[in-house]
């Protein structure tokens, strides 16, 4: 008699924490589905089953980096002051990218050529986005910032993970004292211009 399948929702979760760790450990080049079966103490057919191909493997990673990104966000509580926290997000953003580059490149940059994001993906993303659209909105509403708070989120956003990219690789300064200088420079002159 064959022995019953146990593609549980706990073999699936302890699959796609170790392709999160897989990931931040070998890189994109290193990420197959049959390495993350091995380590995850699986067969390959069983991850193929629980995501149907490597394509659904990197999808379930990139939620779980928005998921994990917007967990750090919730933990933000809104203060008196709009402006710092807004400058709390994004440490909360810069600490998360430069902690987890390679998850940040799936979230961000899309290095697998076989996994490109449709309306659902761009939706995971979304509410990331509309977390800091909100913080945003609560300076524009205190006259803090001017425009359009999705304009403006956006624009920050960009300035962000250019910022973190920049940092990863090594380019915005040798010294953490630089380094930190260089991101309050940036975001508290593109702060300063929105909000004239």
């Amino acid at each position: 008699m064959p022995r019953a399948k146990q593609r549980t929702p706990e073999l699936r979760d302890h699959v796609l924490s170790v392709a999160v760790e897989l990931l931040v450990r070998e890189g994109v080049a290193g990420f197959t589905t049959r390495s993350v079966a091995r380590q995850a103490g699986t067969s390959t057919p069983a991850v193929y089953e629980l995501f149907g191909d490597k394509r659904g493997l990197v999808r379930e990673v990139f939620f779980e980096g928005f998921r994990l990104l917007r967990r750090r966000f919730e933990n933000l509580a809104d203060s008196d002051d709009p402006r710092s926290d807004l400058i709390q997000l994004v440490e909360i953003y810069r600490n998360f990218i430069s902690e987890n580059p390679v998850l940040s490149e799936v979230m961000f940059s899309r290095p697998f050529t076989d996994f490109e994001p449709g309306p659902h993906e761009l939706a995971a993303s979304s509410s990331v986005r509309i977390f800091i659209v909100e913080r945003v909105r609560r300076c524009v509403d205190a006259g803090l910032l001017r425009g359009d708070e999705t304009d403006i989120a956006h624009v920050l956003v960009s300035l962000l993970q250019g910022l973190a990219a920049a940092e990863n690789a090594r380019r915005l300064g040798t010294s953490h004292e630089s380094i930190d200088r260089r991101w309050a420079l940036a975001v508290n002159a593109v702060l300063g211009g929105l909000g004239n």
